[in-house]
């Protein structure tokens, strides 16, 4: 980590040596001196590249960026830094949630395996033992189709709250949605409730400062995840909690893409129709959900609940859903793109993703063309127009290669399309808080429902459905007739997807 701070020190020194030499009347000796240091800094960064033995193919890629464009690249350098140092960050994080949620598992029964598949057991198989999260049964699962229907059930069962309601969102703002959840809350703390609540810094930058001081004055637990003060300088300030979660008792939990705002109900004019998944869970899964929470929630303001039994008691339901919620991110061992990768790689018949966000690493490319050559049916979803150039066209650019192995892909053309969905064969499906993107398999902080569950899952299929009558399928000869200007776009936008 001193490295990283004194390579910050470096990059200081370059913008004000750089202001002297361009717009101060200095002596010559002082602007050979100013590049003399220019140069060793860059040496010393080249040497630290090829230490990091990163990919040779990365390694040129930034080695060419800081030798030929001046200070950007080498602030580009820096933040690209970002994958190899969240190991140090988070290390005492990551081995102190590894042992809490072990313990947690030791409380819960064992899953019933013999209602699975050979299939359905040998991926919960993998991924217990790649993120130690335990497999629950007693479990049941609903799933949630857009935010009218996902609000209306999440303020329902807030109403009913007894002792707690613990919350945890990315985006929150201060809108007429936000208002709405935030006068609820309010109510149930005069009624006795607990009310704490987790907001990502940089994602709730719309969540105003006086309806925060609000909450806090009516007596909510608030806390921002790693706020922007210093952030610049740890860095921190790249990695973000993308975890929507809220639990209402222990009884009771909510995950999946939908955050707080107005347009997430499809009452924002600029944007429209907003099409998402979340999923409501009872029974033993809450637990499991509510110690990603909890470890959230000792991150941020060092108190402790999960040693509480108050906290951590299991409900169990008669459901017969096989459930396993998973988190990954910079504080777990896992990448989502692991479990990704398994979930595609087991399948024999279909894959069908939807992601408003389609920036694949290598891995996932290559599971997706060897599905397809070996028959399976892989489609993917994508929203037409996305919030952002960059995303936009970084996704466009991986079609070419996904269309040449006969991978089917839909853009979505109702309006914006938000879930994050992933469905193989009909026995295996996961919705959550990931995008196949570098910033969910690398950067984020995400929590993921994977389900062998009949019902929820014939749910997933049958929406999947009904949004393909809303989609464009892309035909390989008219993608590939696309002119050079989008050609360009889309080259230039996929230079940056190891931060997308």
């Amino acid at each position: 980590m001193e490295k990283r701070r004194l390579e910050f020190l470096f990059l200081y020194f370059m913008i004000l040596g750089a202001y002297a030499v361009f717009w101060l009347p200095i002596p010559a000796w002082s602007s050979q001196l100013y590049a003399t240091f220019y140069v060793a800094i860059i040496l010393f960064s080249v040497v630290s590249l090829m230490l990091e033995n990163r990919t040779s193919q990365h390694t040129l890629l930034w080695m060419y960026v800081l030798i030929f464009f001046p200070i950007i690249g080498y602030l580009f350098y820096l933040f690209s830094g970002q994958l190899y140092v969240k190991g140090h960050l988070f290390k005492s994080k990551r081995m102190y949630n590894r042992e809490k949620l072990r313990r947690i598992s030791e409380l819960e029964s064992r899953p019933d395996e013999t209602r699975l598949t050979d299939s359905q057991r040998a991926f919960f198989h993998y991924t217990e033992k790649a993120t130690g999260m335990h497999v629950n049964t007693n479990s049941d699962m609903e799933i949630l189709k857009n935010g009218e229907e996902t609000f209306r059930r999440m303020f329902e069962e807030i109403k009913k709250a007894e002792t707690f309601i613990h919350l945890e969102y990315y985006k929150f703002k201060s809108d007429f949605l936000g208002h709405q959840m935030m006068k609820i809350l309010i109510d149930k703390v005069k009624e006795g409730v607990e009310v704490r609540f987790i907001y990502d810094a940089v994602g709730s930058i719309r969540f105003s400062r006086k309806d925060i001081q609000r909450l806090k004055q009516a007596g909510v637990k608030v806390a921002p995840f790693l706020p922007l003060k210093y952030g610049f300088f740890n860095q921190k300030i790249n990695f973000r909690n993308h975890r929507k979660i809220v639990v209402i008792d222990g009884k009771t939990g909510f995950v999946g893409g939908l955050n707080v705002g107005k347009e997430y109900v499809g009452r924002d004019e600029s944007i429209g129709f907003w099409r998402d998944t979340h999923t409501i869970l009872k029974g033993e899964a809450v637990q499991t959900l509510h110690s990603i929470f909890m470890l959230d929630w000792e991150y941020v303001s060092d108190e402790v609940l999960i040693d509480d039994p108050k906290y951590h008691t299991p409900h169990p339901v008669t459901g017969e859903d096989v459930i396993q919620v998973v988190p990954t991110g910079p504080d777990m061992k896992e990448s989502m793109s692991d479990l990704y990768d398994a979930l595609i790689s087991n399948a024999k018949k279909f894959v069908w993703i939807a992601t408003p966000y389609f920036v694949p690493n290598e891995s996932i490319r290559t599971a997706l063309k060897i599905a397809a050559t070996r028959g399976v049916d892989v489609r993917v979803m994508v929203p037409e127009t996305n919030d952002g150039f960059l995303t936009q066209y970084a996704t466009r650019s991986y079609f070419p290669e996904l269309l040449k192995e006969g991978i089917k892909v839909y853009h979505y053309q109702k309006g914006f399309m938000h879930q994050k969905v992933m469905i193989a064969d009909g026995e295996l499906a996961s919705v959550g808080t990931a995008n196949v993107d570098m910033r969910s398999f690398q950067l984020n902080f995400e929590v993921n429902v994977f389900m062998a569950a009949e019902k929820p899952i014939a749910q997933l299929i049958a929406h999947y459905e009904e949004d393909m009558k809303e989609c464009e399928q892309m035909g390989p000869v008219h993608f590939y007739k696309r002119g050079l200007k989008e050609r360009l776009k889309e080259s230039f936008a996929r230079l940056f997807s190891g931060v997308l």
